[in-house]
């Protein structure tokens, strides 16, 4: 089957795509559906995945909605782009690491293509870039896997309000600087988008996965 590619104009609830989601896996299961790959923005939100400890909030006075997702506690608001990704991985190699480096280089190769070097961190997931001499986070990735198929899957900052993460300990890395895009380069949006989606359906392709 083929992916499903799908671009939410407005922004769309936590919960409500937590629900689409696991919907969508449990019809992948039963080959109803396609797998998915979604684009989407959150209103303001704080999440914490399996990693999350409480200590990682800085400001008590937040709501912190504990999620399935692996890593800690991080936050989605207003342009901030996220990809959610419904992969079944027994069609690949059932490898859950092996498809997060899928997603890290889907997206490094991404910002190559608008002259941004990235690159990604084993001991700290995600990608982040040299800016001003100071390593910086531009994107995070989590994920959950049931039945080896995936859900969740990654943000990337592209001119959200960095200064919300100074509530939190984003990511559980203490004294982590944040980048987003329009800080690094000036991007037509969907264009952006639209060479993100061809990374990774071609990265993602059962045929380029082995």
């Amino acid at each position: 089957m083929s992916i499903e590619i799908k671009k939410s104009v407005k922004p769309i609830e936590y919960n409500d795509a937590i629900q689409i989601m696991e919907k969508r896996l449990d019809n992948i299961l039963n080959n109803k559906e396609k797998e998915l790959i979604w684009f989407l923005e959150h209103r303001e939100i704080f999440t914490g995945g399996t990693g999350f400890k409480a200590s990682d909030i800085l400001d008590k006075s937040i709501k912190v909605i504990k999620t399935s997702r692996g890593g800690k506690i991080t936050c989605h608001s207003p342009g901030q782009l996220i990809c959610y990704l419904v992969i079944d991985l027994s069609k690949r190699k059932k490898d859950i690491r092996k498809y997060i480096i899928t997603l890290e280089n889907s997206i490094i190769d991404t910002l190559r293509e608008f002259k941004i070097t990235s690159y990604s961190d084993r001991k700290n997931i995600g990608i982040w870039v040299n800016h001003k001499g100071e390593n910086k986070k531009i994107a995070a990735i989590g994920v959950k896997v049931r039945k080896w198929i995936t859900y969740h899957g990654f943000s990337i900052n592209v001119n959200n309000n960095l200064d919300i993460f100074k509530k939190i300990i984003p990511c559980g890395i203490s004294n982590s600087k944040l980048v987003k895009l329009k800080e690094l380069t000036t991007i037509n949006y969907s264009q952006f988008v639209n060479q993100l989606q061809k990374n990774l359906i071609k990265n993602l392709s059962v045929s380029n996965y082995f």
